[in-house]
């Protein structure tokens, strides 16, 4: 799924730039003959033109991205005006940008009082607990956030992420289900619920949803990438490389589709198209360890052993801890007649978690 890997910050409910009231200067003019003096009165500011100042400055500073010039304006406007929650909230999210995290959550609590940015707050707050990967929390605070405004389809949107990332699938697809409501155009929450249901093999549903999310937004190449992983799921391996073929069309850099696309052909036993979809993935990520894998098994297939051991091994240096590599060199190995390596290997990939390297071992000594 799109992880969105982005939270889009809701300053502007906070930009909000104060004018400064009875703000004057004056210039006293005394002319005389053979004598000209000009005497200039300054206004000494109130300390609450002077915070109302800093704070304008640091909502400037922000809207150019210089955070770390922002929070020391807020710093400013706040000791000026202790109880400012706007002032807290604008320096929380500039913390945030500057993944001071535990900084920006404090900021954020002290905006807690204030009600009318407690819906912004909540929201914010989860997605800091999102970056901070404390996903109970997270749910916690857009479960907040939206008892607040139940007409925030980003809300449901994201809490329906984290429910994803914590396998909650049924929640998630609820979740993504509100966003729809709230928003019909929502193309990534039609993305994202078509994962969910992938994840509990309602196929037809994920591609009925990927389908519409395209529908929505041509753009949304990750969408025919994932619509091919269901059509490959449900043994439509033609299906499969056409909608990853569009993915890479749509996105020639796309690794992820020429790896997919791979797989996809591998199974229909095409490996000499699996090997050049794999080898594509690699020039574009040279430390993609899954395409040097699943490269190594397409090799195999064609019975270029050493090949297969040389991938298997890239593989392993790039992700020392990558057992699927470690079970396929071990069998190349085999091959080659090379059993010392291959037990080795396969005893390697056993302590990583594969049961099927188990089924090797019992051939060796």
């Amino acid at each position: 799924m799109n992880t969105m890997k982005t939270f889009t910050s809701l300053v502007s409910a906070a930009f909000v730039l104060l004018s400064l009231q009875g703000m004057t200067q004056t210039v006293n003019d005394t002319t005389k003959v053979g004598l000209a003096a000009d005497s200039v009165t300054t206004i000494n500011l109130m300390p609450s033109q002077e915070a109302e100042l800093a704070y304008n400055a640091g909502i400037e500073k922000m809207k150019i991205g210089d955070y770390k010039s922002a929070i020391e304006q807020f710093d400013e406007a706040i000791k000026l005006k202790s109880n400012w929650g706007k002032a807290y909230f604008n320096r929380a999210i500039s913390k945030k940008e500057k993944k001071m995290y535990q900084a920006a959550i404090d900021d954020f609590e002290k905006c807690l009082s204030t009600p009318d940015t407690l819906t912004d707050v909540y929201y914010n707050m989860a997605q800091v607990f999102v970056l901070l990967k404390n996903n109970q929390k997270a749910i916690e605070h857009f479960t907040r956030s939206i008892e607040l405004n139940e007409n925030s389809a980003q809300a449901y949107y994201y809490r329906g992420n984290v429910q994803f990332n914590e396998k909650k699938y049924k929640e998630a697809i609820d979740d993504f289900t509100k966003a729809i409501e709230q928003k019909p155009d929502f193309a990534y929450a039609y993305n994202d619920r078509g994962s969910a249901k992938r994840q509990l093999e309602d196929y037809d549903g994920a591609i009925s949803d990927y389908n519409k999310a395209i529908q929505l937004n041509e753009g949304m190449t990750i969408s025919h990438n994932n619509m091919g992983s269901a059509q490959r799921k449900k043994g439509e391996l033609q299906n499969a490389i056409d909608s990853y073929t569009k993915a890479i069309r749509a996105k020639s850099d796309n690794y992820l589709a020429y790896n997919n696309r791979g797989s996809a052909r591998f199974d229909a036993g095409d490996y000499k198209g699996a090997v050049e979809d794999f080898s594509a993935a690699i020039k574009i990520k040279g430390d993609y360890a899954y395409a040097f894998n699943n490269r190594s098994a397409a090799k195999f297939k064609m019975k270029d052993y050493m090949g297969a051991v040389d991938d298997a091994t890239k593989a392993i240096q790039i992700n020392s801890e990558y057992a699927a590599a470690f079970l396929n060199r071990g069998i190349a190995k085999e091959m080659l007649r090379d059993n010392n390596g291959a037990c080795l290997d396969w005893g390697k990939a056993k302590k990583l978690g594969s049961e099927m390297a188990a089924q090797y071992l019992t051939d060796c000594k």
